[in-house]
């Protein structure tokens, strides 16, 4: 599990962050100081932190100053209230990977942390398997029984996805993320379709599928 450290003096906020990243399958402690802040991430260990700038005490910037200086490389995605040019930039000096201004959109934030968690983690593998359907990534292959499988681009992007969070429950607006890109309005149906059309094609019976599932209400969770 990915875990995620939220230093965010806005209860609101950091409410709304705390569920909506907990929903995503992450570990998360919220701290509301820049002191405790620097205190767990140096007793601790997280793959990302997501950093308020306007903290009261020791602020954003300077939490991250001291992170860098002591050679901490975790990624850092700055938020703030100031959206002018020269904040963004000192914090991009002072070593943050990313900035967000509020208000933000928490599907683009979402976006951004998978984006700040792949440049910062371990790669993916080249190569997957499940059943008898054999995945190579590098190529961009599926084979299922030795046998080439033909999948659109749209539904290699799905595949890619559900490989990377098996296990875990997708929403459709994720899978849209993942697949077609922010910010794209399209009809849930178009996702139910395309997962239709895998269960088709990887399924050993796709009337009951064993890998792509629908969890009612929520989504859809991959088992392997």
């Amino acid at each position: 599990m990915r875990r995620i450290l939220i230093v965010e003096d806005e209860p609101s906020i950091a409410f709304a962050l705390e569920a909506d990243l907990r929903t995503e399958g992450y570990g998360v402690t919220v701290t509301s100081t820049g002191d405790e802040a620097l205190r767990l991430a140096r007793d601790e260990s997280f793959d990302l932190i997501l950093l308020d700038v306007m903290l009261p005490g020791t602020d954003g910037f300077d939490v991250c100053r001291s992170l860098r200086r002591r050679e901490d490389r975790t990624p850092i995605i700055m938020l703030t209230a100031k959206a002018g040019e020269a904040e963004k930039v000192m914090g991009l000096e002072l070593g943050a990977d990313d900035y967000v201004t509020k208000p933000f959109s928490p599907r683009e934030l979402r976006a951004r942390i998978k984006a700040a968690l792949r440049r910062g983690g371990d790669p993916d593998p080249d190569t997957f398997q499940f059943g008898d359907v054999d995945i190579d990534f590098a190529r961009c292959e599926v084979r299922r029984g030795g046998k080439a499988v033909d999948l659109s681009a749209l539904e290699f992007k799905l595949l890619t996805a559900f490989v990377r969070s098996r296990g875990r429950v997708l929403t459709r607006d994720q899978l849209l993320d993942a697949a077609w890109g922010d910010g794209v309005a399209l009809n849930d149906r178009v996702v139910d379709n395309h997962i239709v059309s895998l269960r088709r094609k990887l399924e050993p019976e796709p009337a009951r599928p064993r890998h792509f599932v629908n969890i009612r209400g929520l989504g859809y969770r991959f088992d392997a």
